[in-house]
């Protein structure tokens, strides 16, 4: 009896909000950390450049930041992390908006407590300071403002400028583009095709420019260019040269875990769209995204990356679809019901395992294993 009247007082809002701010602290902390260790990943990605051999994918950033530090000076990566700071804290700024005055409820919690969720960056390190952090700002600030009716055809066209300078930052909102779509239907319920058709013109028309005309990332002068502005990666995006269907087929019994992941992401949002009322609409819908996006999965190796964007983006579209409140502290009380432990399984499951980028698709090493026997085992070894 005690326990059901705590689980009824138990704010699902508020545990939300820290969350997103543990989240959002621990992110820019590592971001920070990463970036002032050169790293060849989270710091050189943004630096990719026109100047070595001309267009490319990803090149856009690179120059922008060069031309900034002519101008002011300023050592690079202050200049990148700057701009990472301002996507990544602007996302978990404008998803904490979102969702602010909306009933929230376990199961939605849920989503965020998943291993390739909000919490997905807590297991894994390696989630932080990526350019995907540009698309789940974009997003969530599109979401926004179709859920405020803030839409207007001008701001309209505004997103739709800013996906295709995106892709020429990273060509992976190529691939998750749908979920606009599906975000623009859930808002006005009826099929608008001439819309969608402009934002996949958006990013489609960038992405087959780069495909036609694009160069390699590294045409042979990156590094030494990066050297003479102060960065100096000793691995990483400058240094890769794999083959990467080669490399999933060498260690596909590392791979195959990734389907245990999938299938209980999978088992997990469909017990969420079975409390929705067009769960039949959103079923096709997001196994439609999905499919959008198999080429990343033959084409590059970071397995759990592609799955970790999928569910973040899938927990900013069901923000949609929460019950208004005028509080911004409203949550729904708990019941102790079949619902109720089943959500709780699904929480203590997720807590348990943990998706790598690339590699490891399924262990046993998540926050669960982080909090209770990671530092045990320290201890033993110190």
């Amino acid at each position: 009896m005690m326990t059901s009247r705590i689980l009824q007082h138990f704010n699902i809002k508020i545990f939300i909000y820290f969350l997103i701010a543990v989240t959002a602290v621990y992110t820019l902390a590592f971001t920070y950390y990463y970036n002032f260790k050169d790293d060849g990943y989270i710091l050189a990605d943004w630096l990719i450049n026109y100047e070595d051999g001309g267009f490319k994918r990803r090149g856009l950033s690179g120059s922008f930041f060069f031309l900034l530090q002519d101008v002011t000076g300023i050592r690079l990566n202050y200049l990148v992390y700057f701009s990472q700071f301002i996507f990544i804290s602007g996302f978990f700024l404008l998803y904490a908006k979102l969702i602010r005055y909306k009933i929230t409820d376990l199961l939605y919690l849920s989503l965020l407590l998943s291993p390739i969720g909000f919490v997905g960056l807590l297991n894994t390190v390696t989630y932080v300071g990526k350019k995907e952090f540009i698309v789940f700002f974009l997003f969530t600030w599109f979401v926004y403002a179709l859920d405020n009716n803030k839409l207007s055809r001008c701001k309209e066209y505004f997103f739709c400028v800013a996906l295709f300078v995106t892709v020429l930052l990273h060509e992976v909102v190529l691939f998750y583009i749908p979920y606009f779509a599906i975000a623009l239907y859930l808002k006005t319920g009826k099929f608008q095709y001439k819309r969608y058709i402009k934002y996949f013109l958006s990013v489609g028309i960038p992405a087959l420019v780069i495909f036609l005309f694009g160069k390699n990332v590294n045409e042979g002068k990156s590094l030494e260019i990066l050297a003479l502005r102060g960065v100096h990666p000793i691995y990483g995006i400058f240094y890769w040269n794999i083959d990467e269907r080669k490399y999933i087929f060498e260690h596909k019994n590392e791979y195959v875990l990734y389907f245990i992941s999938l299938t209980l992401s999978i088992l997990h949002l469909s017990y969420y769209l079975k409390f929705l009322n067009n769960r039949k609409f959103l079923s096709i819908a997001l196994l439609g995204a999905f499919a959008f996006t198999l080429p990343l999965f033959y084409l590059a190796i970071d397995w759990g990356r592609w799955m970790y964007i999928h569910m973040m983006m899938i927990i900013i579209l069901f923000s949609l679809l929460l019950k208004e409140a005028s509080s911004a502290y409203a949550f729904e009380s708990i019941t102790i019901n079949r619902k109720f432990y089943i959500t709780i399984f699904i929480i203590l499951a997720s807590l348990l395992y943990r998706v790598e980028m690339s590699g490891k698709g399924f262990t046993f090493e998540g926050i669960l294993y982080r909090v209770l026997v990671a530092p045990h085992e320290l201890l033993n070894k110190m």
